[in-house]
């Protein structure tokens, strides 16, 4: 029985890594389509598209899928009226959360936003009464092995950039909004082509969460924000005390 139960375990999981896999892959063609319907399909001359070309390449996906989803930006198709919606609320501990997504029916993907935040504890509010809270900046990321730490540092800070974060894994360069594509373009001739390159939203203030049952609750919260098919990004200020944080991990 173990053993029976141990395969069952691989299915599921493998089952499970598929549907997410499929998920980033089917928003990756969704931006793709958006970014070549609303601006110039060269992504030269087309910043969001470069970027979304980008993001795309480095989750391996297929060249003709993005070509395809590319095409049917410029071929106005109808079934890609999908337009940028942006919802706030609050989650379990006062926690401000900013989702954004693209849809193709407002008061479709408003109602499962809705209940997510409701079904966890937390609340949607009304636009712009949390992002007044939070910074609109400019983040490149690059793989941490791209290049020595010091030397990231120099080339970043002499693009424009205001600060360069790292962790294990990656090297975060942080600009103003408005300077983004121009820090971007100095980056990519020094160091190739980012991973990733966006407008992102960075919380002003933190909120720490000491309990354990909310801290549970908002990465419910969190992770069925992020499996919703419409959902691109979402963003939070809260992070998790210490004892929490070792309590979730074991």
């Amino acid at each position: 029985m173990s053993g029976h139960s141990q395969f069952k375990n691989i299915i599921h999981r493998k089952g499970a890594q598929d549907a997410k896999r499929a998920r980033i892959f089917a928003k990756l063609i969704r931006e793709l389509t958006v970014s070549a319907k609303t601006g110039l399909p060269n992504p030269a001359l087309n910043p969001r598209l470069r970027a979304a070309i980008q993001a795309a390449r480095v989750t391996n996906v297929p060249k003709d899928t993005i070509e395809r989803a590319i095409k049917r930006g410029v071929s106005n198709d109808s079934d890609t009226n999908y337009e940028d919606v942006r919802y706030e609320g609050y989650g379990p501990g006062s926690a401000s959360i900013i989702v954004e997504a693209l849809t193709n029916n407002r008061n479709r993907t408003a109602s499962e936003i809705r209940l997510a935040f409701s079904k966890y504890g937390g609340s949607l509010s009304e636009t712009n009464s949390v992002s007044f809270m939070f910074s609109r900046i400019g983040t490149i990321r690059y793989p941490i092995d791209c290049v020595a730490n010091d030397l990231m540092f120099e080339i970043a800070l002499e693009s424009g950039a205001d600060d360069v974060k790292s962790d294990e894994y990656e090297y975060i360069i942080i600009c103003a909004s408005e300077n983004l594509n121009k820090v971007r373009d100095i980056l990519e001739k020094n160091l190739g082509s980012p991973t990733n390159a966006i407008l992102d939203w960075a919380a002003q203030n933190r909120v720490e969460i000491t309990n354990e049952q909310i801290a549970q609750n908002l990465t419910k919260l969190l992770d069925t924000l992020e499996d919703n098919d419409d959902v691109q990004r979402v963003r939070s200020n809260f992070y998790f005390s210490q004892i929490v944080t070792e309590r979730l991990s074991s």
